[in-house]
């Protein structure tokens, strides 16, 4: 399965990423380009389910990403 389909099969849903060192982010997925960088909207950092705080729109590098969840609600 090529995961650039599922990427862009998923615009504008929630997304939960994880990174390789320890952090999590929670937003709404709105874009990403040929090397699978990401783009959040109305993304917040979280940690051990509790959120640390709103940061808004947010690009996160393809390198950092361990995995990456969505929501299909």
């Amino acid at each position: 399965m090529n995961p650039k389909n599922i990427l862009n099969n998923n615009y504008n849903k929630n997304v939960f990423v994880k990174l390789k060192w320890g952090s999590s982010y929670t937003g709404i997925f709105i874009g990403s380009d040929n090397y699978m960088n990401i783009i959040l909207d109305s993304c917040s950092e979280v940690i051990t389910e509790q959120n640390l705080g709103f940061l808004g729109l947010v690009l996160i590098r393809c390198n950092n990403i361990l995995f990456i969840s969505f929501n299909n609600n």
